[in-house]
């Protein structure tokens, strides 16, 4: 394979350098007969959606080969890692193809029975059962497991937790001890003191959250992807609630705060990452929309930007362009820190060290 050449920006350290590609790796020292491929601009490290379904559609699980098309779709777009949030499909046999993202898998979301989307998640009908679940899962996933924290309750017709206290803290306890981290969806309040206390690792969207659960997360490292562009679909999933006031309600104040939430969860400290949550009711490919929503709402452009970029790689154990490194890049002709706009223009995108057609 003919070595490749790249000079330009390089970020985040803001250094024009060159860089070379040999068998998939990057090299920062003079490689002979390097073809160039890129000649001034900007160097990103890929990009990640930290909060995407691959194999997941509008109504429910889709073919393989649909699921190809959906990681696709999100490779030409810039975006070369994916954390998978929970798929109801193997999506292993994707993760074998060197023309895709890189794909870290949540394995399939854990829920109980009538509270989630059907048919996507393993649902338990005794709660009890939880942990066990959490440690299987653990070994099919890669490093993640993904509960579904609250849902609708239609008993009292609003949002309620799913699992209780002592249940979660024996589940996230025995996805440590196998070496898995924890997420979990939650959009309301009541559910996140409880997930927040045993010790979860991230959560998902996070809408209600407030000032004592943002402190706690604050204190313990609990990272954030709230999922901005998915959180614009409240207000059409209340109207479809009609025979549930109360939750119709809850959901159209949650989308109203949303904003000022994720600004407090900034302005605390809290780790943030970008995610879409392509799959179901959002496309893929919109992972710069999720970045310039962060931006709106109080994170610097350059903090945006490695919260898909840089600052979401090292989080999910991936490295950026360091020597050694794995070859996965987007180059840009202008600086995407000064208009995140440049971000829909990528003049070049390299994975596993081969240039993205």
């Amino acid at each position: 394979m003919t070595a490749l050449h790249l000079r330009g920006v390089v970020l985040p350290d803001d250094e024009t350098r060159d860089l070379w590609i040999v068998n998939g790796r990057i090299r920062t020292t003079n490689v002979a007969g390097a073809r160039t491929i890129v000649d001034g601009g900007y160097l990103l490290p890929g990009l990640v959606d930290a909060h995407c379904h691959i194999g997941l559609g509008p109504g429910g699980g889709v073919e393989l080969d649909e699921a190809a098309g959906q990681a696709e779709t999100d490779r030409d777009a810039g975006t070369l890692l994916i954390r998978d949030c929970g798929s109801p499909i193997d999506t292993r046999p994707l993760q074998e193809r060197a023309e895709l993202p890189r794909i870290v898998r949540a394995g399939t979301h854990i829920s109980r029975p009538k509270r989630y989307i059907p048919y996507i998640s393993e649902e338990l009908d005794d709660p009890a059962l939880l942990p066990g679940v959490v440690a299987e899962q653990a070994a099919y996933g890669d490093g993640w497991v993904k509960l579904v924290g609250d849902w609708i309750e239609r008993s009292v017709g609003d949002l309620a937790p799913l699992w209780p206290d002592d249940v979660l803290v024996e589940a996230i306890d025995a996805a440590h001890r196998a070496g898995a981290k924890v997420t979990a969806h939650v959009f309301g309040e009541d559910a996140l003191p409880g997930l927040i206390n045993a010790g979860i690792d991230c959560i998902e969207h996070g809408t209600g959250l407030r000032a004592d659960t943002i402190d706690e997360m604050a204190r313990r490292g609990t990272a954030l992807v709230p999922t901005l562009i998915n959180i614009e679909l409240f207000p059409s999933i209340a109207d479809g609630a009609a025979k549930y006031p109360a939750y119709a309600a809850h959901m159209r104040e949650l989308h109203a705060n949303v904003g000022s939430t994720v600004y407090a969860a900034i302005e605390a400290g809290i780790d943030v990452y970008a995610g879409t949550d392509a799959g179901g009711g959002i496309d893929h490919g919109r992972l710069v929309d999720e970045v310039v929503a962060l931006h709106k709402a109080g994170m610097s452009a350059e903090a945006a930007l490695g919260s898909a970029s840089w600052a979401a790689r090292s989080w999910l154990g991936f490295t950026g362009l360091h020597d050694g490194a794995a070859a996965d890049l987007v180059a840009y002709d202008s600086d995407p820190r000064i208009d995140l706009e440049a971000l829909r223009s990528p003049k070049r995108i390299v994975l596993r060290g081969a240039v993205v057609a």
